[in-house]
C-alpha cells in the first residue's frame, strides 16, 4: 500500500465559476487559477502522484501550457489516474477536506463525493470529503480563498 498527501488553494476571483471537487457550486465569485481552479481536485491529484512517487500536478499540467488554460480538472484527474492504472495501483480510499469560510459546502459533499468517486474508480463508501472553516482567521477565513487537502491510499498489484 502507498501513502499521498496533497495541498492546494486558490484565492476568489470575480466573473468565474465555482467549482469544488468536479460540481459546480452557486457563488458570487470562482477560483483565480490556470485551470478551472478546483483546489479540491487539484489537491487530490496532488496526493496521488504523490503516492506512486510521480511528482506533483504542476509537473504534469504546468500552468505555463497554454494546453492546460481553463481546463477541467476532472480531465486532469483521469488523466493522473490512467497513469496510476498503468503502474498497477489503484485506489483504496481518499480522505479530503475543503477549507473555506464560505461558500456553506455541505450541501453538496454527497455529489462531489459521487463525481470524485466515478473518476477514481472506486466506490463512494471509499471516498470522503468534509468541510470546515478557519474560524475567521487566515485567508480562506476572511473569505479570500479556499484551501483543500487530500490524504490517499493506494493498493499495489502483486505483479
Amino acid at each position: 500500500m502507498l501513502i499521498g498527501q496533497g495541498f492546494d488553494a486558490h484565492r476568489f476571483a470575480p466573473d468565474r465559476p465555482l467549482i469544488l471537487g468536479g460540481v459546480e457550486i452557486p457563488h458570487d465569485q470562482g477560483m483565480l487559477a490556470h485551470s478551472d481552479g478546483d483546489v479540491l481536485i487539484h489537491a487530490l491529484c496532488d496526493a496521488l502522484l504523490g503516492a506512486a512517487g510521480l511528482g506533483d500536478i504542476g509537473r504534469h499540467f504546468p500552468d505555463t501550457d497554454a494546453a492546460f488554460a481553463g481546463i477541467d480538472s476532472r480531465i486532469l484527474l483521469r488523466r493522473v489516474m490512467e497513469s496510476l492504472v498503468e503502474r498497477g495501483l489503484s485506489v483504496r480510499n481518499a480522505d479530503l477536506t475543503l477549507i473555506a469560510q464560505q461558500p456553506k459546502l455541505s450541501p453538496y459533499i454527497d455529489a462531489m463525493r459521487e463525481v470524485l468517486a466515478g473518476d477514481l474508480g472506486c466506490s463512494v463508501a471509499r471516498v470522503n470529503v468534509k468541510a470546515t472553516t478557519m474560524e475567521k482567521m487566515g485567508f480562506t477565513g476572511r473569505g479570500e480563498g479556499i484551501a483543500a487537502s487530500a490524504a490517499v491510499l493506494l493498493n499495489e498489484s502483486d505483479d
